[in-house]
């Protein structure tokens, strides 16, 4: 039933002004619940009230709660962007993107001699008898620098207490691979523990460039003093601070001051990762996920007016193009005083780090919905490469296989957040289509599946749910086949083709007007791979057994008294020939249409043959 006040709100949208400005939404209680930005204000306030069944699932909601609104008129839409940030910010309405305030600080622990441990903490406790360093603002460099401090000096991260578990069992892994000193094997001495945490504290404090000169200078004098083994230890460490120093050259930016901000979705989430470089290296990284989906281009835009305040950096880097931002960098630019510039990498060193941002996001948005951050990886990259508005949550895929008229089949197969869903797999047998043509049973599997969508759309499950995204094995003659059929069928699912090279491995996908190279994007290509290779798999063993079947039920009319359809009947009521061998001669004869003599006879010709 249409909401009561929806023929209202278009009224009054219908009378607003083809001018930029900021509208208001209020609810029942008078209290804004939303604030947007317009170029034209009685295009964007009226879309809002026509077709309310089709918004997404946020915009439906809030539409549904909104009961009154009012605009206001800027001279630019310019003006009309500045005023919906410091109006959004001043009324935190319920439905825009609102980012809580993550600060907090963080301290590295240093617990009791006299084997002390380093940990990084979010808390401090005054009585605990341990010390702390900090507080510091970046809870990711703490980790991070702990990490490298306890891998550079090998000190233990286990949960061995000692002096009281010296040789209580063998040498953890690390200790095998030279990322801790053993010390439960009660061999290091308190002194030389001490020394080792004192250079590991020494790192912390003073950087890799003191570290690594205290460490030169105490390899040299162990050198002096013929102490080759020590000397070798100290060598080491000063290797592996060099070796990492060069790692972090790898995550660097070629400008001073950059931000890269990157998104992925869930089925009912988003998540956005910004990784912050001053002075051309990553110092912090910063994770939010939002419990709701919609156009990635909208969230873009709505999170970075909400993230910024006034420390804006000089370059923002972002995964993807969205509306507004020219408007947003000119606002940025307006606020700091100085040219701000927003960009979308497409290729080279900045672009791996807009992947490697992505890459963060989705292993954050992992966490929270049970997905691999390489699944959702893999969905966003699918999304990019078709020109998809959303990550495909609900894909289909389907094949055929003929071997012979007689068992032309058809598999469908589900991948549900980039994993298989069987619960939700189906097989096809041709029933119109009786001669060898992969696109005219392609067409007919089609046909059968989606008129089952529009007699059982009221469930919302199975046949009755509508895939995000549909693959076909095969190339664009298999998509041109069906694209047709699903317009003629009123279904608007974008449709691909999964194409195989002459080994038979997948290589690219296919649209109607050609093809998308997917080799270089690694994500996407093992999930498609994956579900080509699935949906090969399921379409083919039920050819086979389709194809063992009705050569044994043509087989057994050999039998006096047997036809096809007491044949047919008995495949039915068994399913497998091993089941049927395994039947006494009175489980045949309880068959319908079977005799107790036709059941014996079926029953000697059975065992001859095996």
């Amino acid at each position: 039933m249409e909401n009561p006040f929806l023929a209202r709100l278009r009224e009054k949208a219908r009378q607003l002004p083809l001018e930029p400005g900021v509208y208001i939404m209020r609810d029942k209680t008078e209290k804004i619940i939303y604030i947007g930005k317009a170029k034209a204000l009685r295009n964007r306030v009226s879309s809002y009230f026509r077709s309310v069944e089709k918004h997404p699932e946020k915009v439906y909601k809030m539409v549904e709660n909104v009961r009154d609104f009012e605009t206001i008129v800027t001279d630019s839409e310019f003006e009309a962007l500045v005023l919906e940030c410091s109006l959004i910010k001043q009324y935190t309405p319920k439905y825009n993107i609102l980012l809580k305030d993550d600060k907090g600080y963080s301290y590295i622990k240093i617990t009791p001699p006299p084997y002390s441990r380093i940990q990084a903490v979010l808390q401090k406790q005054d009585d605990d008898g341990c010390t702390y360093l900090g507080p510091y603002m970046s809870s990711y460099m703490v980790k991070q620098l702990v990490e490298e401090a306890n891998h550079v000096f090998q000190l233990p991260t286990c949960s061995r207490k000692f002096p009281q578990d010296f040789r209580k069992g063998r040498p953890c892994l690390n200790f095998h691979i030279k990322q801790c000193m053993g010390l439960c094997r009660g061999r290091v001495t308190e002194k030389e523990y001490a020394a080792r945490l004192d250079e590991a504290l020494d790192f912390i404090k003073g950087g890799s460039v003191k570290a690594l000169k205290r460490l030169e200078e105490q390899m040299l004098l162990a050198s002096e003093n013929l102490e080759f083994e020590k000397a070798a230890q100290y060598r080491d460490r000063i290797q592996a601070i060099q070796k990492m120093g060069e790692r972090q050259k790898v995550v660097s930016h070629k400008s001073a001051e950059a931000d890269i901000i990157a998104f992925t979705q869930s089925e009912n989430a988003t998540s956005a990762a910004v990784l912050l470089f001053r002075d051309h290296r990553l110092v912090d990284k910063k994770d939010f996920v939002f419990y709701e989906r919609g156009e990635l281009s909208s969230f873009r835009r709505d999170f970075l007016l909400s993230y910024y305040r006034d420390d804006i950096p000089r370059i923002i880097e972002v995964d993807g193009d969205f509306e507004d931002r020219e408007l947003t960098e000119a606002y940025f630019s307006q606020k700091m005083g100085h040219k701000i510039s927003i960009t979308v990498p497409q290729r080279g060193d900045q672009a791996k780090l807009v992947e490697m941002a992505k890459n963060n996001a989705a292993q954050r948005l992992s966490h929270e919905v049970s997905r691999t951050g390489r699944e959702l990886s893999a969905l966003d990259e699918i999304a990019r490469l078709l020109g998809l508005s959303a990550p495909p949550s609900y894909i289909e895929a389907y094949d055929i296989s003929n071997i012979g008229a007689e068992t032309i089949v058809g598999g469908m197969i589900v991948f549900e957040g980039g994993r298989p869903q069987k619960k939700y797999y189906r097989k096809f047998r041709m029933k119109s289509q009786l001669t060898p043509d992969d696109y005219a049973s392609m067409r007919e599997m089609i046909a059968r599946r989606f008129t089952r969508y529009h007699e059982e759309k009221e469930s919302g499950e199975g046949f009755g749910r509508l895939p995000d995204l549909i693959l076909l094995d095969g190339g664009k003659g298999h998509v041109a086949a069906i694209e047709p059929l699903l317009e003629e069928m009123g279904i608007h699912v974008p449709v691909f083709g999964m194409v195989k090279d002459d080994r038979h491995r997948t290589r690219a996908i296919a649209k109607d007007g050609g093809e998308i190279a997917i080799n270089a994007n690694r994500n996407a290509f093992n999930m498609i791979t994956r579900i080509q290779d699935e949906v090969h798999r399921y379409t083919i063993e039920f050819s086979r057994g389709s194809h063992r079947k009705s050569g044994l039920e043509l087989a057994m009319t050999s039998v006096e008294g047997i036809g096809p359809a007491r044949a047919k009947a008995l495949f039915s009521a068994f399913k497998t020939q091993k089941a049927m061998r395994e039947a006494s001669v009175e489980q045949l004869a309880a068959v319908k249409g079977m005799t107790l003599p036709i059941a014996q006879r079926l029953y000697d010709w059975l065992h001859s043959e095996s």
